[in-house]
């Protein structure tokens, strides 16, 4: 349970990353039709997909800089381990926009609270390595115990009320889906 909860901050935070077309990117490593990125956001991260998919998706979201505040996230939780060592995961990584929606004594307070911060990161992050058509209208439980509902496809898919903008990024144990604004457990 502790492990599960750990997990899904963890990837709660990575889940910030936003979309571009797919077409601009390789296919991931394990071959499969949809595994090429999709979303308007993709293009800031293009120049990092190929050195990401080879990682454990704790140190994949650190190389992103556009994802670099979840990454202290993560890292603060202490959370960045436990993502690294878990296997078949679905982050949904808020950006860094999406942390600095978030007013900023209310960001302070949440960073200093590292069981917050982590039930916060646990709703980030789901078993399993979701492709798209898995989130097309699915209810999906976080390591951190709560739910989440992905509706919508591709350009227009929405996880509660974030949109992805940038989904479908292979890390070599879990598949990333970049969001625009943090999850808060319900």
């Amino acid at each position: 349970m502790v492990k599960r909860f750990l997990l899904a901050a963890a990837l709660t935070l990575t889940a910030t990353m936003s979309t571009t077309s797919a077409s601009a990117f390789s296919p991931a490593p394990d071959g499969s039709p949809n595994a090429s990125p999709f979303g308007p956001a993709c293009s800031a991260i293009e120049g990092s997909l190929t050195d990401i998919a080879g990682q454990p998706v704790g140190t994949a979201v650190s190389e992103v800089s556009e994802l670099s505040t979840l990454s202290d996230a993560l890292e603060q939780a202490g959370l960045t381990d436990k993502l690294n060592s878990a296997e078949d995961l679905t982050v949904f990584a808020p950006t860094n926009e999406a942390f600095e929606a978030i007013p900023q004594e209310t960001r302070d307070k949440l960073m200093a609270d590292k069981a917050q911060l982590t039930k916060i990161l646990s709703n980030h992050v789901v078993e399993g390595k979701n492709e798209p058509a898995d989130l097309e209208d699915a209810t999906l439980t976080t390591l951190g115990g709560g739910e989440v509902t992905a509706k919508g496809s591709e350009d227009n898919l929405m996880v509660d009320d974030a949109k992805v903008v940038c989904g479908n990024v292979p890390t070599k144990n879990a598949t990333v889906y970049v969001i625009d604004k943090v999850l808060m457990p319900k």
